[in-house]
């Protein structure tokens, strides 16, 4: 089994050149789980694999990361293939926000007798989820209000933190092995976004080296936040990830 993740979009809400953050985790070279869906990142997910995403996992319910299931909800509802099919991962937590901000528009079909979900399969979740014969870890982040942010892990694997200030407190249980940490950071923090000075105040000097930088704001930062010593994800590049830890992969899932 060969795991990868590859990038679709790499900048923040206002880098549009950049691309809605977002990639897909592969197996093999085949989409296994899309993570988040703002409206770029779909496009590009169609772009690439020439099909809907089967599987998502949902960080928080900004726009960028969650305008696309509005789209792909017309695309899975009028195709029995995908209509119900189309699994969509998010902490329990999110699920009220998930459903007012894309789910609760009346008559999500003018001629009605629909509704939002239909066209998916909702997996609440709380401490992490199955896919595919993987355990993945899922933890909090700092992104706004408490609660309203998740990161999420594949032990041995990666973790991706999704839009968040420092969690050193999370990292530390839940990428202490090894793990590639996609981590959110532009050149200058905020009270809803890491910075490079964040990084270098919250993290040690072992978690930084293992860091892998997106969400930033242009390609001019990009090649700032290289020049101070990070490595940086670019827009449709794969990374190639280590194998998970053996404890949280079913046997079916081994080869």
């Amino acid at each position: 089994m060969q795991l990868s993740l590859r990038f679709l979009g790499v900048g923040s809400a206002a880098a549009v050149d950049l691309g809605s953050s977002g990639a897909v985790l592969e197996r093999d070279g085949e989409p296994l789980l899309l993570i988040d869906c703002g409206p770029e990142t779909l496009t590009r997910y169609l772009d690439v694999y020439n099909a809907a995403p089967r599987a998502i996992y949902i960080t928080h319910t900004h726009m960028d990361h969650v305008g696309g299931l509005e789209r792909l909800f017309y695309r899975a509802y009028f195709d029995p293939a995908l209509k119900g099919h189309v699994r969509i991962y998010a902490h329990a937590a999110l699920v009220p926000h998930l459903q007012a901000r894309v789910a609760d528009y009346p008559n999500v079909l003018a001629e009605g007798g629909a509704n939002f979900w239909d066209a998916f399969q909702l997996v609440a979740l709380s401490r992490g989820f199955w896919h595919a014969g993987l355990w993945f870890d899922v933890f909090a982040t700092r992104h706004h209000l408490p609660m309203t942010s998740f990161g999420f892990a594949l032990r041995g694997t990666f973790a991706w933190t999704g839009d968040t200030r420092p969690i050193p407190e999370m990292l530390a249980q839940y990428a202490r092995s090894g793990e590639l940490v996609a981590h959110d950071c532009g050149l200058q923090g905020n009270p809803s976004h890491t910075g490079l000075d964040d990084l270098e105040r919250e993290y040690p000097p072992e978690l930084r080296s293992r860091l892998l930088i997106y969400h930033y704001n242009s390609v001019a930062d990009a090649a700032a936040i290289t020049a101070r010593g990070y490595r940086v994800a670019r827009r449709d590049e794969r990374i190639a990830l280590p194998a998970p830890h053996p404890d949280i992969v079913l046997a079916q899932a081994k080869t």
